[in-house]
């Protein structure tokens, strides 16, 4: 080990340890009563959906498992957009159906268009800087809209706090989906836990796993409902990703316009590596974070609810959590 990498993790690990006791704290005290499902949740489905391996069968049992619960929107997986930003037709031959169903058997719920992909730099991928590129993905957005879906969720990932290309293609979406009577709903990465860090990881390792609060607020502004993947966090365990969680809600909470739907994150998935540890991240630990903080920050704010990420690893047990933490029993949902 270099003097040099011992010398940055010395000066790590003081706002560290700083860190771990605030989300200690923020992780703890009673949930507030008023921070439940508002009818405005989301789960993002599988590629299987619309490449003709489900059914109608599928979509009715979908319904079924949906009733009564907070779910407005799917973010069905209809990409990936090619490298140049096309969205090749061969990959959703079934979207159309799919749409079809979705509107005939849950009435109420949305379906958008998940589309991403990888982006440069970190990625030799989308190029979000080059004017051809954007172009290239309004006019998928513009295929997927007249495949009948009601947005368009962009997951493209790893953008860069800051991006300027990020920026206006979420401007020229806009124009589009806005004239189309549809949404612009968009995945975010989590917010700097502590200030700068984005910068931090850019220096260290060449990834930007964060965006810093302000930039959050730049897309937020720009689009109808943004998604935080408040997952894959390496906190270690129940008690820390419940703090961690927490603050990340309230930190997205600071900076969402009242006019746009803010999602958190919930794993409905089991993971165990760096960035996962499945015996921490859980459904009830997630929901608990997002509980705390918006009793804190935003106990009456509407304009809320969570996204359950991804559908084809989610087990009964999470969908129960899921409804049993919270969506309180007798609510007016899908509405």
């Amino acid at each position: 080990m270099s003097i040099a990498t011992v010398l940055v993790m010395c000066l790590l690990a003081t706002p560290v340890a700083v860190l771990a006791a605030a989300l200690r704290l923020e992780g703890s005290g009673q949930v507030s009563a008023q921070a439940r499902t508002r009818g405005r949740d989301a789960y993002w489905l599988g590629h299987a959906w619309v490449d003709g391996r489900k059914t109608e069968a599928d979509v009715a049992g979908l319904a079924t498992a949906l009733a009564g619960s907070g779910i407005k929107d799917l973010f069905v997986h209809t990409g990936p957009l090619s490298e140049d930003g096309t969205l090749p037709a061969d990959l959703h031959p079934q979207a159309s159906w799919f749409t079809d169903a979705v509107h005939r058997l849950l009435p109420g719920v949305r379906v958008q268009a998940w589309l991403g992909d990888f982006v440069a730099p970190e990625h030799d991928a989308l190029h979000l800087d080059d004017a051809g590129v954007r172009a290239r993905v309004i006019e998928s957005v513009r295929q997927a809209l007249d495949l009948g879906f009601d947005g368009v969720h962009y997951d493209l990932e790893p953008v860069r706090s800051g991006s300027a290309g990020y920026l206006t293609l979420l401007d020229s979406t806009r124009a589009l989906t806005t004239a189309r009577h549809a949404l612009l709903s968009v995945s975010a990465p989590q917010i700097d836990p502590l200030p700068g860090l984005h910068s931090l990881g850019i220096a260290l390792v060449g990834h930007g796993k964060y965006w810093s609060q302000a930039y959050f607020g730049e897309v937020a502004r720009r689009v109808d409902q943004i998604a935080v993947m408040s997952y894959d966090t390496s906190m270690p365990t129940r008690p820390l990703y419940s703090g961690y969680v927490a603050q990340q809600t309230s930190l997205a909470l600071q900076v969402t316009p009242q006019s746009v739907d803010l999602l958190m994150g919930v794993p409905v998935f089991w993971a165990e590596d760096y960035g996962h540890h499945g015996d921490a991240e859980t459904v009830a630990a997630a929901v608990r974070g997002i509980r705390l903080g918006l009793g804190r920050t935003a106990p009456h704010r509407e304009s809320f609810g969570v996204a359950l990420y991804v559908d084809f690893t989610a087990t009964p047990q999470d969908l129960d959590t899921y409804r049993h933490d919270w969506c309180p029993p007798g609510g007016p949902y899908n509405g």
